[in-house]
C-alpha cells in the first residue's frame, strides 16, 4: 500500500506472496485453501462452482423461455422504482408489472440459495458458520440487507445521481462491520467471491457479439484502442509517478475506470490477486465518479454543441455503468443512447482479454524468481493459468452460446432477449448485490485509510479519468463525426 517501506530506484515494490484465502488476501483465483485437521477440502474450486452454477441457470432459464416464451416475464424480480416524496418504500416491492416485484424478488432468492447453499457449504469444508442451518440463516440475512439496498437504490433521487444497489450494499455492510462485526453464525454465508463469480458468468448472456458486429470498426476503435492505452498509461502513472506501492491496487482502479466499472474490476482483481480492500477502494471511487458524470457529461456536451452520435460513443466509452451510460445517453436523445449502449457492450467483451492479459503480465513480472523458488512457482504456462480466473471461461461461454442462439435468426434473437431481460439479468443483479453485501461484510474501514494517505489513490482515478475523457472524446470526434459517420447514420434508424 502507500505506507510502509520506500521504493527502489528500480522500479514498484514486489508485492509479498499472497495469503491463501478471501479472508486474507482478496479475489484469489482458484486457489483452494489447503485442508486442516478442523476443515476438509473442497471438492470443487470457487471458480469452478461459478461456472457450473451460471451454466446451470443459463441453460434452464433458455429452456424454460423457449417452452414459455413472454409469459415468463415476472417470475423474476428485484425490488423496483418509488418516489418519497408520493409513496412509501413498500412500493418498490409492489412494483409496475403484472406480478409483484416481491413475488419475483422471493423467487430470485429462492433460486439462488437452492443453487447456491451447497456451494457455500462445499467452500467451507462445514468448518465454518455451523452447517446447513446456520449458512441458510445467515443466507436469508444477507438478502435481507440485498432488499433494503434495492430499496434505497429505487429511490427517485438515488436513481437520479445514480447511487446504484451495489454502491448502498458496500455501505450496508461496511456499517455493520465497523460497528458490531461480523457475526460468527453469518460467516459461512460470507462468500462475496463465489457471489460475484457466478453473477459475472451469468453477466455473459448480455455480451452478444452482434454488437460488435453491428457497430463495427467505429465502436472497435473507441472501445478496444482507446481502452487499452488508457488503461497501461494509468498503471504506469500510478506506479512511476505518484510511486504508489500497491501495485494490485493500481491495475484494479486503472481496469475499473477504463474498461466497464464493477465488473472488469472483479475480474482484474481475481486476476493480480488483489484485496478485497483494494477492490472496495475502486468502486467506490468508479460510483462517485459515475454519479456525476452521467449528469454533467450530457449537460456539458448540450452546452458546447457536441453533436448527439459523438456524444454517445463519448459516453458509452468512459462512463463506467451500463446503467448509467443509458441514462446519459438517453439525456442526449434516442440515437445517442443506442450508441452509447453499444459502445459499452463493445467494451465489455474486453473483460476475458483484460483478465488474460493481467494474468500474464504477473506471472512474468512479479512472480518471476530464481532457484528453488523459481522451481516451486513452475513453468510461465502453468503460473499464467494458475492465475488467470477460470471463471472467466465461464463468461466467454455464456457470451458465445447466447451470441450463436441470437445469430440464428429473429427468434433466437427473440429468445435470448426474454432469458436475459426476465430471468439472467435479475439474477445477476441479487448476485452482485449479494456480493457487495459481503465485501462491505468483510472490510474494515481502518485498512482502506492507507491506501488513501497522501490523496494518491483519488489523484491517481482523477487523472486517469480526465486521460480517458480526453482520449475517447478524440477517438469518437475521429471516427463517429468523421471517418465513418454515413455508415453509422445508416446503421442509426
Amino acid at each position: 500500500m502507500e505506507n510502509g517501506n520506500p521504493e527502489s530506484d528500480d522500479g514498484p515494490q514486489r508485492p509479498t506472496e499472497p495469503v491463501s484465502g478471501y479472508e486474507d488476501r482478496g479475489l484469489v483465483s482458484e486457489q483452494a485453501v489447503a485442508p486442516t485437521p478442523t476443515q476438509p477440502a473442497a471438492r470443487l474450486t470457487e471458480d469452478s462452482w461459478a461456472i457450473v452454477l451460471g451454466v446451470t441457470v443459463l441453460v434452464a432459464a433458455l429452456l424454460v423461455a423457449l417452452a414459455s416464451g413472454d409469459a415468463i416475464a415476472g417470475w423474476f424480480a428485484q425490488p423496483g422504482s418509488w418516489d418519497s416524496s408520493q409513496t412509501s418504500p413498500l412500493q418498490s416491492l409492489i412494483g409496475k408489472g403484472v406480478r409483484p416485484a416481491w413475488l419475483g424478488s422471493l423467487a430470485a432468492i429462492a433460486v439462488i440459495g437452492t443453487l447456491g447453499i451447497p456451494a457455500l457449504l462445499d467452500r467451507r469444508g462445514g468448518a465454518v458458520g455451523g452447517g446447513w442451518v446456520q449458512t441458510t440463516c445467515g443466507y436469508l440475512f444477507l438478502t435481507l440487507l440485498a432488499v433494503f439496498a434495492f430499496v434505497m437504490a429505487g429511490e427517485k433521487v438515488a436513481k437520479l445521481y445514480g447511487l446504484e444497489y451495489v454502491l448502498w450494499a458496500l455501505l450496508l455492510g461496511l456499517i455493520i462491520s465497523n460497528t458490531v462485526g461480523l457475526p460468527q453464525w453469518l460467516r459461512g454465508a460470507v462468500r462475496g467471491e463465489l457471489f460475484i463469480k457466478w453473477g459475472l458468468v451469468l453477466l455473459g448472456a448480455e455480451v452478444l457479439l452482434g454488437k460488435l458486429v453491428a457497430l463495427g470498426i467505429p465502436g472497435i476503435l473507441v472501445s478496444w484502442v482507446v481502452t487499452p492505452i488508457v488503461l497501461m498509461t494509468t498503471f504506469w502513472f500510478g506506479l512511476r509517478v505518484l510511486k504508489i506501492r500497491s501495485p494490485s491496487l493500481v491495475m484494479v482502479v486503472a481496469a475499473d475506470m477504463s474498461v466497464c466499472g464493477v465488473s472488469a474490476a472483479i475480474a482484474t482483481a481475481a486476476a493480480c490477486r488483489a484485496k478485497k480492500e483494494e477492490l472496495s477502494m475502486a468502486i467506490g471511487l468508479s460510483m462517485a465518479f459515475t454519479a456525476v458524470m452521467m449528469v454533467v457529461m450530457p449537460i456539458g456536451f448540450r452546452f458546447a454543441g457536441v453533436d448527439d452520435i459523438v456524444g454517445g460513443a463519448w459516453i458509452g466509452g468512459t462512463i463506467d455503468s451500463t446503467g448509467a451510460v443509458a441514462a446519459a445517453g438517453a439525456a442526449l436523445g434516442d440515437r445517442a443512447m443506442k450508441i452509447a449502449t453499444t459502445v459499452k457492450m463493445i467494451q465489455n467483451v474486453l473483460i476475458g482479454a483484460i483478465a488474460f492479459a493481467v494474468s500474464v503480465y504477473w506471472a512474468t513480472r512479479y512472480e518471476t524468481g530464481d532457484g528453488d523458488s523459481a522451481a516451486r512457482r513452475g513453468s510461465l504456462v502453468s503460473e499464467v493459468w494458475r492465475r488467470f480466473p477460470k471463471f472467466v471461461l465461464g463468461f466467454l461461454a455464456a457470451s458465445l452460446v447466447a451470441s450463436a442462439i441470437a445469430w440464428s435468426g429473429s427468434s433466437g434473437e427473440t429468445l435470448v432477449t426474454t432469458t436475459v431481460d426476465s430471468v439472467t439479468k435479475h439474477l445477476r443483479n441479487w448476485l452482485f448485490c449479494l456480493a457487495f453485501v459481503c465485501i462491505g461484510l468483510e472490510t474494515h474501514i481502518r485498512t482502506l485509510l492507507p491506501a488513501f494517505s497522501g490523496g494518491k489513490t483519488l489523484v491517481l482515478y482523477v487523472v486517469g479519468q480526465s486521460f480517458n475523457i480526453l482520449m475517447t472524446g478524440l477517438m469518437a470526434l475521429l471516427v463517429f463525426g468523421w471517418l465513418f459517420r454515413d455508415a453509422i447514420l445508416e446503421w442509426l434508424p
